[in-house]
């Protein structure tokens, strides 16, 4: 739904148009970036409260209250990031915008399913307050997916449809967020029925998480009434998603997808109208290092795809996904959110506009950000300190000989593998090369207690690290070999309250505070960003990381409790299947 404008404010930007009364804001001196048309041209453009009231030959306006000089700038529509978990930022709403904002992106499609998978409805409404007073327009999307795999994980909530239902009736919500249940969807379950029902029944988006689906199961998941994708794994499976009719949510995370899909799409007439770009999950540090949509607007250009094209993915394109005509172009009657970029195909933004205020400039924004006073999810953490024998694996029935357990095995495409141990007083001894992997239950629905597998290929490990953010459920997850490091690791996280912890001989070494939810932090994204930077170099010093891991090794840790996606999964209930569903026995054979 677009944005209400007060009468008085439109009437105002006609009479501005119309050359009767003076503009709040001229910009002047610009080239206009025309993402409708596909080309440049001069304009000046003026605004009127927050609203772009005119777009106009250069010189044919002077009068208005403030002057904004663009010479020799390009004048754009800023960015839309179309799916979003600004959690894994690990910043609050509020400090999430002073990441975003100066570098472009002022709307997002937002997906608060790590709060929500917390706190349930309360971590909801959580996001909804405190993003009300951010310079960042949230267009929130309701969960779907909590828990993502139901049966395989327990989380801090479930929402079936009359709870997908209620949120739908919210002003924020504008559609189901990804659904990430992609059996349920092809099986018709009930829970799955239901909460897709809800979304096509409000008349809102559905959106999708369709992670390795081709074929007649695309097309199947497709028919359910989902409509768009984020989980791209390579150019043909892009190219496959939007021949299938859904909107591609293009994202930087996977290597060797952007790239090759913009050498496809430069041989054709423009960027298709249901190429859109996201973000997903990123840190607070590469945020600010990199970059977010501008810096896949960037992979996207140095893959030869034109600029303007580029851009349209990140504006137009995102509106009419949004169904959001008051969006997406620099044109009159639309609101007037502006990115000034000084190159295009460097995608360089010098300042923006959110609504008409000059925001940000320089990579900074203007004016400090308000803190809401919303009441954060704090105390989630509902474990008690937890000993070392906690985090060995045991196998059933044998006091000692030997064993063959199943192992889970590689890190962005799981599979099953099997490793042969000794078992001494019924504790496996974990072979060179192997890592424990425990996860907790922290929600306070079931017993604590530590479910531990065996993990393969993730090289030589001489610490463990702990985590409250693992992806979805947000269980307290811990990576390592001894116990002593696994057991320090996690009660760091038990005692602080949630957040990451690395530790060394059954001592911490570095640990990262995320109070909120244990998700998040409401300090400053600089120290924020810092504090990240030193937790993975700490990580780095003890464990061995895919470094094609979604570009972020780290990543690896926070994805590897996904039990959503195919393959084998170690979760809060044990060793689960996410391909077949279904819990599964750690011991193969005794001897």
């Amino acid at each position: 739904m677009n944005k209400a404008i007060a009468p008085e404010t439109r009437s105002r930007a006609i009479a501005a148009a119309r050359g009767l009364v003076p503009f709040d804001v001229l910009i002047t001196g610009g080239t206009v970036v025309d993402v409708a048309l596909g080309r440049l041209r001069p304009a000046d453009v003026g605004l009127v409260g927050e609203m772009i009231a005119s777009v106009h030959r250069p010189g044919r306006f002077t009068d208005c209250t403030q002057r904004f000089d663009a010479t020799g700038r390009y004048v754009a529509p800023s960015f839309m990031d179309l799916h979003v978990h600004f959690e894994s930022s690990m910043l609050t709403p509020e400090r999430y915008a002073e990441a975003v904002v100066p570098r472009g992106t002022t709307t997002v499609f937002g997906d608060p399913h790590e709060l929500a998978n917390v706190s349930g409805l309360d971590g909801m409404t959580y996001a909804i307050e405190a993003s009300r007073s951010a310079p960042l327009r949230y267009i929130f999307q309701a969960p779907s997916c909590v828990p993502p795999a139901p049966g395989l994980e327990l989380s801090g909530a479930d929402f079936l449809g009359p709870e997908i239902g209620e949120m739908l009736s919210w002003a924020d919500v504008a559609g189901v967020a990804e659904v990430m249940d992609m059996r349920g969807v092809l099986d018709r379950s009930p829970r799955m029925v239901d909460v897709v029902a809800a979304g096509l029944e409000s008349g809102c988006l559905v959106s999708g998480h369709a992670w390795g689906l081709t074929g007649a199961e695309l097309q199947g998941y497709a028919a359910a009434g989902i409509t768009s994708d984020h989980e791209i794994s390579t150019a043909a499976d892009a190219l496959e998603k939007l021949e299938a009719g859904l909107t591609v949510e293009l994202r930087g995370a996977v290597p060797g997808v952007v790239q090759p899909l913009a050498a496809e799409l430069a041989a054709m007439p423009g960027a298709p109208p249901n190429l859109v770009v996201c973000t997903d999950d990123i840190f607070a540090h590469v945020l600010i290092d990199e970059g977010g949509v501008d810096e896949l607007l960037r992979e996207l250009i140095r893959g030869g795809l034109d600029p303007i094209q580029a851009i349209r993915c990140a504006t137009i394109n995102g509106a009419y996904r949004l169904r959001r005509s008051d969006l997406g172009l620099v044109a009159a009657g639309r609101l007037a959110d502006i990115a000034i970029l000084s190159d295009l195909p460097s995608v360089r933004v010098e300042d923006v506009f959110v609504e008409g205020r000059w925001t940000a400039s320089q990579g900074r924004m203007l004016g400090p950000v308000a803190l809401s006073d919303s009441k954060a999810p704090l105390g989630t953490v509902k474990v008690p300190p937890l000993p070392a024998d906690a985090f060995k694996i045991r196998v059933p029935g044998v006091s000692s000989g030997r064993a063959t357990l199943r192992v889970v095995r590689g890190v962005r495409f799981r599979t099953w593998d099997e490793v042969e141990v000794r078992v001494e007083d019924g504790i496996a001894q974990l072979p060179p090369g192997y890592v424990v992997m425990a996860s907790v239950h922290r929600h306070g629905r079931a017993e604590p207690i530590p479910a531990c597998g065996i993990l393969g290929g993730w090289g030589e490990w001489t610490g463990a690290v702990a985590t409250t953010v693992s992806h979805d459920t947000h269980n307290l997850v811990v990576f390592g070999r001894e116990p002593e490091d696994l057991a320090a690791a996690a009660n760091a996280l038990i005692d602080s309250g949630g957040g990451m912890a690395v530790a060394r001989r059954g001592r911490v070494i570095a640990s990262l505070d995320l109070p909120v939810a244990g998700l998040l932090s409401d300090r400053p994204i600089d120290d924020l960003a810092a504090e990240q930077k030193r937790l993975q170099t700490a990580a780095f010093e003890v464990g061995t990381f895919a470094t094609d891991m979604y570009h972020r090794p780290i990543f690896q840790l926070l994805a590897a409790s996904l039990a959503c996606n195919p393959g084998p999964c170690v979760t809060d209930i044990g060793l689960v299947d996410g391909t077949r569903g279904e819990r599964v026995d750690p011991v193969v054979s005794v001897s």
